[in-house]
C-alpha cells in the first residue's frame, strides 16, 4: 500500500489505484496527477520512497532529506508574545517582527522575555523596525524520547522537593523548585515542536521510529509531565507561604504517605509508556482508592487545623492529588508495542 503524506491543513483523500507489472516483473503505480503538478513534479523529477516501521511506503516529493526552512513575518501588536510562541511551535526556523516605522521599547522587551523561554531561539538582527529570531535547533539531533525524558526528569524532582523542602521547612529548596518549572516549560514547547516537525516529515518520523500516533501520545504525555511540574511548584508556593510555621506530626506522616503513592505512580506510568508496558501502567489505577481515604483523612484533620495552616495542608494534599490523577491519565495512554 502507497500512503501519500500531506503537509498539515490539506484535506486528503482516499486514492485507491491498481499496481501495474512490466513484462520484465517490475511493479509499479502511477502517481495523482494533481498531486503531482501541486508540488512541480515532471519526467524525471526524482522523489524519495520510504519504507515506515509500520510497512507502510511514504513518498515525498523532494529527493533531498533535507528540510526547507520555514520562515514567517509577524507585526508588533498586543498578542506579540503569543504569536511568537505561536509561529515556534509550528516549526518555523526564522520569525521576523516588523513595525512600518518604529519597534517601541515595551515590544522588544517582550520579544527578549518569550524568546528565553523558548529553547533555541536567539535574536540574530535587531534594527529600528526589525527582530529577526532564528532558531538554531537541528530537529535530526533532539529524539523526541531523550526530551520527554529530560522533562519528566525535573518534574519527578520538582515532586519530590517539594514535599522535603515542605518536611524539613526548607524555603530555599521551595524556591528552587518554583525556579525549575520554567525549564519544564521550555522542555514541553520544544518537543510540542519537534512533533510537529516529525509528523510533516516522513524521513525524519522513520530515523526516529516514530509512528504518527506516537506522536499524539508524546504530546498527550509531555502536557501531563508539564503538569506535574506546575502542581509541584505549587506544593513549593504553599510551603514558602507557611514559613516557619510547624504542622504537626501526624499530618506530615499522611502527606509523605499521600506523597509516595503519588511519586510512585508517576514513576510507574512513564516507565510503562516507555516500555509500553501495560501490566504495569494498570497497577497505577490499583492505589486510587489509596489516595481518595489519605485525602480524605486529610481533609478531615485540616479543619481543626489553625487559619494559618487549615487551607494551606488542603491545598498541598490536593496538589498532590492532582498529580496522581496526571499519573493515571499517562498510564492511560499505554498500549502494547506494535510489532
Amino acid at each position: 500500500m502507497i500512503i501519500f503524506y500531506l503537509d498539515i491543513g490539506t484535506e486528503s483523500k482516499m486514492d485507491i489505484r491498481k499496481i501495474q507489472r512490466t513484462s520484465g516483473g517490475t511493479f509499479f503505480v502511477c502517481l495523482p496527477k494533481a498531486w503531482a503538478k501541486k508540488n512541480n513534479l515532471v519526467k524525471g523529477s526524482l522523489v524519495s520512497v520510504i519504507e515506515t516501521t509500520d510497512g507502510k511506503l511514504a513518498i515525498t516529493p523532494r529527493y533531498s532529506n533535507d528540510r526547507t526552512p520555514k520562515t514567517t513575518i509577524i507585526t508588533s501588536s498586543p498578542l506579540l508574545d503569543r504569536e511568537i510562541v505561536e509561529k515556534y511551535l509550528l516549526g518555523y526556523d526564522s520569525i521576523q517582527v516588523v513595525a512600518k516605522e518604529r519597534i517601541g521599547l515595551n515590544d522588544r522587551e517582550r520579544v527578549k522575555e518569550v524568546s528565553s523561554h523558548l529553547i533555541g531561539l536567539e535574536i540574530i538582527e535587531e534594527t529600528t523596525s526589525k527582530i529577526v529570531l532564528q532558531c538554531l535547533l537541528e530537529p535530526s539531533t533532539f529524539p523526541p524520547q531523550k526530551i520527554l525524558q529530560r522533562e519528566y526528569s525535573i518534574a519527578s524532582g520538582m515532586h519530590r522537593d517539594s514535599v522535603t523542602s515542605l518536611t524539613e521547612s526548607d524555603i530555599p529548596l521551595a524556591k528552587s523548585v518554583i525556579a525549575r518549572d520554567n525549564e519544564v516549560n521550555r522542555l514541553y514547547f520544544l518537543l510540542v515542536r519537534l512533533l510537529r516537525t516529525v509528523i510533516q516529515n516522513p524521513g525524519l518520523s522513520e530515523s526516529f521510529k516514530i509512528l504518527p500516533i506516537d506522536c499524539l501520545d508524546y504530546r498527550l504525555t509531555a502536557s501531563l509531565v508539564e503538569a506535574i511540574g506546575d502542581h509541584s511548584s505549587c506544593i513549593g508556593e504553599q510551603t514558602i507561604k507557611l514559613g516557619d510555621k510547624q504542622l504537626s506530626e501526624r499530618v506530615l506522616q499522611l502527606i509523605l504517605r499521600l506523597h509516595t503513592v503519588a511519586y510512585d505512580a508517576h514513576e510507574n506510568a512513564i516507565t510503562a509508556v516507555f516500555s509500553h508496558d501495560v501490566p504495569k501502567a494498570e497497577s497505577v489505577r490499583s492505589d486510587a482508592q489509596k489516595v481518595q481515604a489519605l485525602f480524605t483523612e486529610i481533609e478531615s484533620i485540616s479543619r481543626n487545623q489553625s487559619e494559618d495552616r487549615g487551607p494551606i495542608v488542603l491545598a498541598i494534599s490536593s496538589a498532590i492529588c492532582r498529580i496522581f490523577d496526571n499519573s493515571l491519565d499517562i498510564a492511560d495512554l499505554v498500549m502494547p508495542k506494535l510489532l
